[in-house]
């Protein structure tokens, strides 16, 4: 039926295309003929979105707009269509599974008018099992050749807007990502980020978002009429949206579909529209777990800068590299160690220096020391966003670490949102956007740059994932949404649904370094309005299976692993890296619970937390292997667990299963689970 369809709306157009001014419509289908892409040219190009019969995108626009020269809007028709049809498959190198499949079909669109410049552009739709991608493919022509895009056409319409329930956060904000989740119908929304994740009154769920962002501005969602999400480009300083040449390619336009929330978690859309891995050999990009001279700044024991209780000394360094190595870890994270965090450096990013440090921080003793011991140091750049000091700097800073033995750094961008600073040819400073297209730049040019150090990035106030961890592996990790430091000082700290509507909104993206395993919730004194985390501990230890990255950090101070050694036992044997991930229950908001394979090994994880309210889940264990026994090492929330004033009731037991089985989970007031499974056959 699909190939039918297809073959007869090429037909149709053979027909109809000699005649002026009669609209002609193409289809496009998923392998399993769930999903359904209209495309059409009445009255100007758009597009529409079946899935089960039902329609989930309406009809929507297509097309943009260009400085000094025609647009791409009204009058274009339907000239030309090609289709494709992928099966295959491919590996990651690392990531929550190793297998990868791509099976989608596609339809190549040339659009064209008939005026005599800039007539002539592409649209390459595909569909996918799990969602759709779609992107815009300009070829170089006459009127266009340098090219600044000042609005871009593209269109996501919804029915039954007032009805269907969003997650979201506030687009072009002083705080970038790193806002709560807002739950409202979709016609409240106002400017929103993507992954921008709804759900319509029949069930169905739906993420809007993108792919291979690249030498491009971000894309945000503007509801210009209710209803109609309309693209945003992030701008430069000066207002242009895009500056390219033809030929050019937009990222991919992505919409991921399921019939309920536990689908999307399963999908592979955003990796798939991402181009293969550019940097070959990449056996030194290695996840792992590692702690951290971090969150005690965070709670004040410590300071960035220098002084009486400077974190980044060389004793307290290798106090860390000891702790690290007897428990496993394979790396201990420095904030602070070099020059410039005194005064301030939040306001003036222009005083780091990336390569001296302070005279308490010896980096080759360090490094040193930590080679004995197996462990190695992970770097710390901040920029305050004075990037063009961090570039001019960058060379010799990468080469600085390689010397000692340094494979990942953490990079940060802390700058209000359109505060980032640069200096352009002239020698005029300018302020630009995270997300705009200078940014998405700037944070891929370090991360090619950290390659050939053989160095992996790990990007803090980032530009948003977007599946380029696949064309660039050794872009390992990033935050890029509302982390556990705000649950030191954020006031109000992460709400008690925050880790539940994460993986169903931004982990959608790929990977975030949340940075997890806060043991002492009572630094600042227990109760509801106190800066703390807003969790149960056994919630502190599903987070390390539920918010996926392949670097994971256990986040608090020694001394508390110290004083809890059971618990911390899981943090332990919990990998980073995985050979399959499934998603096996969740609502959206509410509760969410991930199975994990070790890569390379026979053991599963499973990850389980809740929102505000207690709850009891039943899991199936058929993830399991046939014909195996497990035994089920279970952190759970004790009977009088509660976050507000008993968050540190701890149930561990062990029980025989087999993957016949099921599970009961009671869960407590913003509780969780954590259990391995290890096989014993």
């Amino acid at each position: 039926m699909k190939n039918y369809s297809l073959y007869s709306s090429l037909f149709f157009i053979g027909l109809l295309s000699p005649f002026e001014g009669i609209a002609k419509t193409v289809s496009v289908s998923s392998p399993d003929e769930a999903i359904t892409i209209s495309i059409s040219d009445e009255k100007h190009p758009n597009y529409q979105v079946t899935f089960n019969n039902e329609t989930v995108i309406t009809s929507s626009k297509l097309g943009m707009l260009f400085k000094n020269t025609h647009g791409f809007s009204d009058g274009f028709k339907i000239a030309e269509v090609s289709q494709k049809q992928v099966d295959s498959h491919w590996t990651l190198p690392w990531g929550e599974r190793e297998n990868v499949s791509d099976k989608h079909n596609e339809l190549l669109l040339t659009f064209t008018t008939s005026r005599d410049s800039a007539n002539k552009y592409k649209v390459r739709f595909r569909a996918f099992n799990d969602g759709i991608g779609f992107r815009y493919e300009v070829p170089k022509q006459k009127g266009l050749a340098h090219v600044e895009i000042t609005n871009e056409l593209t269109e996501f319409s919804l029915a039954n807007a007032k009805q269907s329930t969003a997650w979201w956060i506030p687009a072009r904000g002083w705080n970038r990502y790193e806002y709560t989740y807002n739950t409202t119908n979709v016609e409240s929304v106002d400017r929103a980020h993507t992954p921008f994740t709804f759900k319509l009154p029949s069930g169905t769920h739906l993420s809007i978002h993108e792919a291979a962002l690249v030498d491009y501005a971000a894309m945000t969602l503007n509801q210009k009429r209710p209803g109609t999400l309309k693209a945003d480009l992030t701008p430069w300083s000066d207002g242009s949206l895009v500056k390219t040449t033809a030929n050019f390619k937009s990222p991919w336009r992505t919409i991921q579909i399921s019939k309920d929330a536990v689908g999307l978690l399963n999908s592979n859309l955003i990796l798939n529209l991402n181009e293969p891995n550019k940097l070959g050999d990449v056996s030194w990009v290695e996840p792992g777990k590692y702690v951290g001279i971090w969150w005690g700044m965070h709670i004040e024991t410590n300071t960035w800068g220098s002084g009486d209780k400077h974190g980044a000394t060389t004793s307290e360094t290798m106090r860390y590299m000891d702790f690290a190595a007897e428990h496993g870890f394979s790396g201990v994270l420095v904030e602070g160690w070099n020059k410039g965090w005194d005064g301030a450096w939040f306001s003036n990013g222009d005083v780091f220096n990336f390569t001296k440090s302070y005279d308490d921080f010896d980096i080759e003793k360090i490094s040193q020391y930590g080679a004995k011991k197996g462990v190695r140091l992970i770097g710390h750049h901040e920029t305050s966003g004075s990037v063009t000091n961090y570039r001019n700097q960058m060379s010799d800073a990468y080469a600085l670490y390689q010397k000692h033995g340094v494979n990942q750094i953490k990079t940060g961008y802390v700058a209000d949102g359109g505060n980032i600073k640069r200096i352009d040819e002239d020698g005029i400073v300018r302020k630009e956007w995270h997300d705009g297209q200078f940014m998405v730049n700037e944070y891929l040019h370090s991360v090619t740059e950290a390659a050939k150090h053989k160095i992996s990035i790990n990007t803090h106030e980032p530009i948003k994932a977007t599946g380029l961890r696949r064309t660039y592996p050794n872009w390992i990790a990033r935050e890029g949404a509302r982390g556990q430091e705000f649950n030191a000082w954020g006031t109000p700290p992460n709400p008690p649904e925050h880790t539940a509507i994460l993986p169903f909104t931004r982990l959608l993206a790929g990977p975030m370094d949340f940075t997890p395993g806060i043991f002492d919730m009572s630094f600042n004194g227990l109760g509801s309005d106190t800066n703390r985390p807003q969790t149960t501990l056994a919630k502190q230890l599903a987070l390390y299976v539920v918010l996926y990255s392949p670097i994971q950090m256990a986040a608090d101070l020694p001394k508390n692993y110290q004083a809890n050694m059971p618990a911390f036992q899981f943090i332990k044997d919990v990998p980073t890296d995985w050979h399959e991930s499934i998603a096996i229950a969740g609502e959206v908001g509410d509760y969410v619970a991930f199975a994990r394979q070790e890569r390379n090994g026979s053991d599963w994880f499973v990850g389980a937390l809740t929102d505000e309210n207690a709850r009891e889940i039943t899991l199936k264990l058929d993830f399991l292997e046939k014909g195996k026994r497990y035994q089920a090492q279970i952190y759970r929330d004790g009977k009088k667990a509660e976050w507000v004033n008993n968050p540190y009731d701890l149930i561990i037991e062990n029980k025989a299963v087999k993957s016949s089985d099921s599970i009961t989970l009671p869960l407590a007031t913003s509780g969780g689970a954590a259990i391995r499974f290890k096989a014993l056959d």
